[in-house]
């Protein structure tokens, strides 16, 4: 068993199990580099990992006991309940039955309503809405009459999106033309799944917040990053944000709010985007650590990683101050080879900008093209100097062109 001890919930006042290091086994559905890292700050706290995974040798599994098995697996979904004392996820698309199953023989402090959220944008635009929280104008789409009557009500250019599943740019078209609404419509209707249509947002930058609640009520925001993507997938991070102050203050304070009425337990990353006249518009909500978040590995005093464990185990959570200006890029399959290669040799590039690059690699077993590898947390003394670096290295030449 498990060292526990008891806190009083904010919100309901009912006592809550505090899991302390020492005896406790977290077990994580998903052994992808998130788990993976969350598994390396949970380690050095104390904490004993187990992973489900069907990849052999997942980069999760290869530093924590796996159990390699499909997530679908009912049986071995089971058997991580009976190793463990409580149990996260790593990414969204959790099987249902399985959720259901875990939340029935185990404790899994995130649960499934925020999930069955999450995983469908017209519920998480309207829970978003219901904190009090902006979104872009939207539309749900049924058919081609209701696709061209929105297209008239919103205007051009706007967005189609699968209201399930998509990533990386994935189930989306951009209609730039009411003539090019039809193809946009039956291209992503043939795929079965529900549609929305948004309002193109004419934004300067897009920003998240990497908001944590615990099982207690206590929230911390962590500084908001600047989000740069390339081919619809994350290139780089940088905190701060170069918004103004007030613009970060308010993005901290949406997400907040957010959580708290999702009543959200762990990590909430929240992304925004920034309008041309300050105001802030929520795209898109992830209840787990995020990409745009590995900045705080090095430059916070807490990451974001060790801050989920500590929600989700009901200890207090932690500071959440910058400690270093940063600059977080990622490390694509294109890029892998480059990288190791500059870790054997002086970077000269770095130590003439007084930039401090600190590499994590996820351990994944083949490179491909766009494939996520690994990430760079560049500390700097400015911004600029993490992004000249960059620039200098020449090994995101082909992902800038």
């Amino acid at each position: 068993m498990s060292n526990e001890a008891t806190r009083q919930d904010k919100g309901t006042g009912q006592g809550q199990p505090v899991l302390l290091p020492g005896d406790t086994t977290i077990g994580i559905l998903g052994g992808g580099q998130l788990g993976r890292m969350m598994t390396l700050a949970g380690t050095a706290m104390g904490y004993r990992f187990v992973t489900l995974d069907p990849t052999p040798d997942s980069p999760c599994g290869q530093i924590a006991k796996q159990i390699e098995a499909g997530y679908d697996d009912v049986q071995a979904a089971r058997e991580l309940a009976r190793q463990c004392d409580v149990i996260t996820y790593e990414f969204e698309n959790v099987d249902a039955e399985v959720a259901a199953l875990l939340e029935r023989e185990s404790s899994v402090p995130q649960g499934s309503s925020l999930l069955y959220t999450t995983q469908h944008r017209l519920r998480e635009k309207r829970a978003i809405e219901a904190a009090g929280v902006r979104v872009a104008p939207y539309r749900e789409i049924t058919s081609l009459d209701t696709m061209n009557a929105a297209v008239s009500e919103l205007g051009v250019p706007c967005v189609l999106k699968t209201v399930t599943g998509g990533y990386d740019g994935k189930g989306q078209r951009v209609i730039r033309v009411a003539a090019e609404a039809e193809e946009a419509y039956q291209e992503l209707a043939s795929t079965g799944a529900e549609l929305v249509l948004e309002q193109f947002i004419k934004f300067e930058c897009e920003i998240s917040v990497i908001v944590a609640r615990s099982t207690s009520g206590e929230i911390k925001t962590f500084p908001p990053a600047e989000n740069i993507h390339v081919n619809n997938i994350l290139h780089a991070s940088i905190v701060p944000a170069r918004v103004a102050t007030d613009i970060q203050l308010e993005a901290q304070k949406l997400a907040a709010a957010v959580a708290e009425s999702l009543k959200a337990v762990g990590l909430l990353a929240v992304e925004l985007f920034v309008a041309a006249d300050g105001r802030l518009y929520v795209n898109e909500l992830a209840p787990r650590p995020h990409n745009s978040g590995h900045y705080t590995m090095e430059a916070c005093a807490t990451s974001q990683f060790e801050q989920h464990i500590r929600a989700i185990c009901g200890l207090p959570l932690g500071d959440t101050t910058l400690l270093s200006p940063v600059v977080m890029v990622n490390v694509l399959g294109e890029h892998l080879e480059g990288i190791i290669a500059r870790t054997g040799q002086p970077d000269e590039e770095a130590m003439e900008l007084g930039v401090i690059p600190k590499l994590h690699i996820y351990g994944k077993s083949e490179a491909k093209t766009g494939r996520k590898m690994g990430h760079v947390n560049l500390l700097c003394q400015d911004v600029e100097e993490g992004l000249q670096w960059i620039e200098q290295t020449n090994l995101w030449r082909h992902t800038n062109s």
